[in-house]
């Protein structure tokens, strides 16, 4: 079963009223580059062999950003969907007229946002009953880490050095 690692942080924010209180966040194990996540499609049983895959990934990658920049989302179904948000900076313009995307615009960023159809179990209660959790703290043990690595689905160990933390 895949799992998913988490480690507890404390919140230290004095004006938050979760002062003080224990939080879990999650932790990565790999960043997948285009080529890994090729290769990754490619073992699964796929017709494609990875260079086709990656040839693929990478087209669409073009595709994705141009559409963006024409103002269109992208939907994948049973995925979600890729938008646009403009990040304002300052406290804006009193008009209309005086507004300036130079002077008022700090920041054009993508987001996606999860298809959330039940049968396909992106929602957040579908997704977690998906799930299951260990605590990178209960990781440091070679022990633990060998029995993570041997429940693994793809007998990938997952360490390329980035530990991809987000």
């Amino acid at each position: 079963m895949a799992k998913i690692i988490y480690e507890l942080y404390k919140n230290e924010n004095s004006n938050s009223k979760s002062f003080g209180k224990i939080f879990a966040r999650t932790k990565s194990v790999e960043t997948l580059n285009l080529r890994k996540m090729s290769a990754h499609i490619a073992d699964h049983g796929s017709i494609y062999t990875e260079d086709v895959v990656s040839g693929v990934l990478l087209k669409f990658e073009h595709c994705l950003l141009e559409m963006l920049l024409n103002s269109r989302k992208v939907k994948i179904d049973g995925l979600g969907t890729f938008y646009t948000t403009i990040e304002n900076s300052g406290g804006g313009s009193d008009t209309a007229k005086g507004f300036n995307i130079a002077e008022h615009v700090k920041g054009l960023h993508i987001r996606f946002l999860p298809d959330m159809e039940l049968e396909l179990g992106l929602s957040s209660p579908e997704f977690i009953k998906k799930a299951s959790f260990v605590n990178a703290a209960d990781l440091t043990s070679e022990k633990a880490i060998t029995e993570y690595e041997d429940d693994g689905e793809d007998g990938n160990d997952g360490d390329d050095g980035d530990d991809g933390n987000g």
